[in-house]
């Protein structure tokens, strides 16, 4: 059973007006790429916590979460007030199945986030196994507004160190960026765009996609992959789309 163990934060990060991560120490149980962890404050004499995905990868020294700062929630407005030397509360043990290990084995990894989702994703390929299975992995980010496409820094690290095998693609709905798609990652799947712009087809064959993010882009996605033949992927039947669903 978990354990609330404190944690003391050492970075936060405001990217927006509403984005925010914080990196904190803490001594907790090893845990996966693409896993989250319930974090938590103690708040009217209650302990409040929700999960959040790890933003950095196992080997990392710190923990990271990154989050949409909900203004009448009771838990956000105060994370996001945390600075360096403040403590939190973090179970000891992480969960969740997004996660290398529960994939097949195909050529193609696909990667498709809303918002702050993109965090088990970044968690992901900053480990050295998903360059040694897969030849290409492409990770698609979609947001609002262009500013919202935060971890910028970290992407294109990781451009740099893996050309040959990484394509990264942003998605802005409500405004027209030349360097980005428009509109929903469904739509983009429908009129086959996404694909022009990877340069690979998406297809049962070759591809697993990972979705995290909002309920209605899961569920719309998911819609669109089944018209294609793929299937959501389960240990005693395998399939091509994993998903996780956490809040």
């Amino acid at each position: 059973m978990a354990q609330w163990v404190q944690g003391q934060v050492v970075h936060k990060q405001q990217w927006t007006e509403r984005l925010f991560s914080l990196r904190f120490e803490a001594v907790i149980k090893p845990f996966k790429a693409g896993q989250f962890i319930r974090v938590g404050l103690d708040i009217d004499n209650e302990r409040v916590g929700r999960p959040y995905s790890f933003v950095n990868a196992p080997h990392e020294p710190y923990h990271e979460i990154y989050f949409n700062l909900v203004p009448t929630g009771p838990l956000t407005p105060r994370l996001a007030a945390l600075n360096p030397g403040d403590h939190l509360w973090v179970n000891d043990t992480a969960n969740g199945f997004l996660t290398l290990d529960e994939l097949p084995s195909v050529p193609h990894l696909w990667m498709l986030a809303t918002g702050t989702a993109l965090g088990p994703f970044l968690s992901i390929i900053k480990t050295a196994e998903v360059w040694q299975r897969f030849a290409k992995v492409i990770l698609v980010h979609a947001v609002r507004t262009a500013d919202e496409l935060t971890y910028r820094d970290t992407i294109a690290h990781v451009q740099q160190t893996h050309p040959a095998h990484f394509m990264y693609i942003p998605f802005v709905s409500r405004e027209v960026i030349a360097t980005a798609l428009h509109g929903r990652i469904p739509e983009r799947i429908r009129d086959q765009q996404l694909e022009q712009r990877a340069g690979i087809s998406l297809n049962p064959a070759q591809s697993h996609v990972m979705l995290c993010g909002n309920s209605a882009m899961i569920e719309d996605t998911s819609k669109v992959l089944a018209e294609r033949g793929m299937q959501r992927h389960r240990r005693r039947e395998p399939g091509h789309i994993s998903t996780e669903k956490y809040h």
